[in-house]
């Protein structure tokens, strides 16, 4: 007759570590992906914002000549993810704004790699594959 212990046993205790190890091999990849898409959407928003701003600037001051980006709180927030700046410009008519992937997400995010939108809006990505701005944006 059994003592009345209760409790695992060293097997069954390995194989739910087993298990667990599994989906976590399985899992983890999937995930990473999620969170370089996420930071993607995140820098495609705030470079929309920019661009904003330079819009209600030319309305403003009949031009964008001059301009400076300001300092959000969206820029903030991904500080160490990505930098946001004029690729090209301002000058008078013309501006071009671009959002440059830094750190681990330059590494990860080959599929977009730097996102530009300019005046016109018109929307480009410079990464490896043959990605759309449809699909960055």
């Amino acid at each position: 007759m059994r003592n009345g212990n209760k409790g695992f046993t060293l097997l069954e205790l390995m194989i739910v570590v087993g298990v667990i190890a599994i989906l976590a091999i399985l899992v983890y990849p999937s995930y990473a992906r999620e969170v370089v898409k996420t930071k993607r959407s995140t820098g495609a928003a705030c470079l929309m914002e920019e661009a904003q701003f330079m819009e209600r600037y030319y309305s403003t001051n009949m031009g964008y000549a001059g301009a400076t980006l300001p300092v959000t709180a969206c820029a903030t927030d991904l500080s160490g993810v990505y930098t946001f700046g004029f690729s090209a410009g301002p000058t008078a008519t013309t501006y071009t704004l671009a959002a440059t992937p830094q750190g681990r997400q330059a590494a990860k995010d080959l599929l977009c790699g730097t996102m530009s939108v300019n005046e016109k809006g018109t929307k480009t990505v410079s990464g490896t594959s043959s990605a759309t701005p449809a699909e960055c944006f």
